[in-house]
């Protein structure tokens, strides 16, 4: 059997055994705790251990700058397009929509396959990548929600400087950025893994190794099964992730001497599932209107906000699998912009039919009316 496959097979048990937990784990605080020892401790342990054994060069830091034009481009992107899908523009789904599909959570969805099956160098790239992405989900993102909010909100003079500001120091104070910002200064003092005192590298090592398996154990507790979330909300995941496909191809066809490794970070980083930063925007803001009593139009839809976190991850762990399974075959440009197209005209038959319909029926109820 494949290589590639029995990784795969053995990930899935591990997804298998977190659904079968699910009964143990249901308290949302025991998952939230699982998450917060994934994303501080396990997370930084291996993106450390993986940066320090990588051979990082400093041309690599223009990483975070193709991230964060990979979130820009899909935002200007999804911005024209999802009227296209009957998603009305300047309503709260649309907003809703606009400000969470082009933001990245790669530390729960594509890290733990990049570790698997690419080794350190891909997480290192993957991880330096991710500053890019941070900048946009932390402060971009809040920038565009508060935006939309003042419009709505023309009698609110006052800006939201402090929150702002907690963000930005959020964004210097998470365990992720400050491991990457710390393995930096010691590579550039020419200290890597094993230059580390002995029980220092063992112990980060040693945390490093839960990462794994903690990410797809929570993702089998966490993964909701609601058909009807679902159907409505997977043709514009399809859409999402057939427009990945096709930029990453497209950038492929202008970078045909990437080295495998390398391209694979390039197609899956941009996969990685929704992030929870912009929905954390929006609660913020929804409270903000839930305390103004004569408020009666919303900023953002929370309900659909909620549902599309819980259906993205899932989504997501599929894609990864799937081009991790066929690795060669999706490293290659042809393959990439093939199954981007597919994707997208999965996603836009709903849309199509409809417009059909309506087309169909439009006369017939002309015709009815003028009669009347």
């Amino acid at each position: 059997m494949n290589i590639a496959v029995q990784k795969t097979l053995s990930l899935l048990l591990l997804l298998v055994i977190g659904f079968l937990l699910r009964k143990k784990l249901k308290d949302p605080a025991q998952q939230k705790g699982l998450k917060t020892l994934i994303l501080t401790v396990a997370l930084p342990a291996i993106i450390f251990v993986a940066l320090l054994k990588a051979e990082v060069e400093w041309d690599l830091l223009a990483l975070p700058l193709l991230a964060l034009s990979f979130n820009f481009i899909l935002y200007f992107i999804l911005k024209y397009t999802l009227p296209l899908f009957g998603i009305e523009k300047d309503t709260s789904q649309y907003r809703t929509y606009l400000l969470l599909f082009p933001s990245l959570a790669p530390g729960l969805s594509c890290f733990p396959f990049l570790i698997e099956y690419l080794g350190d160098d891909a997480l290192a790239w993957g991880a330096l990548s991710d500053i890019g992405n941070k900048v946009f989900v932390l402060v971009i993102a809040y920038m565009i929600a508060m935006s939309w909010y003042f419009k709505l909100n023309k009698d609110i003079k006052s800006g939201n400087g402090d929150k702002l500001k907690s963000l930005l120091l959020s964004l210097v104070n998470e365990p992720i950025n400050l491991v990457i910002i710390l393995a930096l200064i010691l590579i550039s003092l020419g200290i890597h893994l094993e230059n580390l005192p002995v029980f220092v590298s063992t112990a980060i090592s040693t945390l490093s190794n839960l990462m794994t398996p903690l990410v797809l154990i929570f993702i089998g507790i966490a993964v909701v099964f609601n058909w009807k979330q679902i159907r409505k909300i997977a043709g514009l995941l399809m859409v999402r992730s057939g427009l990945t496909f096709l930029l990453s191809g497209m950038v492929l066809i202008f970078a045909p001497q990437l080295s495998y490794p390398a391209i694979l970070v390039l197609v899956v980083f941009p996969q990685s599932a929704i992030s929870f930063w912009p929905f954390a925007h929006m609660a913020s803001i929804t409270a903000l209107e839930q305390a103004n009593e004569n408020k009666t139009t919303k900023t953002f839809d929370m309900e659909l906000a909620v549902n599309i976190l819980a259906c993205s991850l899932p989504f997501t762990t599929v894609i990864m699998l799937t081009v991790f399974s066929f690795g060669e075959l999706f490293a290659s440009s042809t393959t990439l912009l093939a199954v981007g197209f597919a994707l997208v005209g999965l996603g836009i038959i709903k849309p199509i039919l409809k417009w059909f319909n309506l087309i169909e029926y439009k006369p017939a109820l002309e015709k009815e009316t003028h009669s009347s």
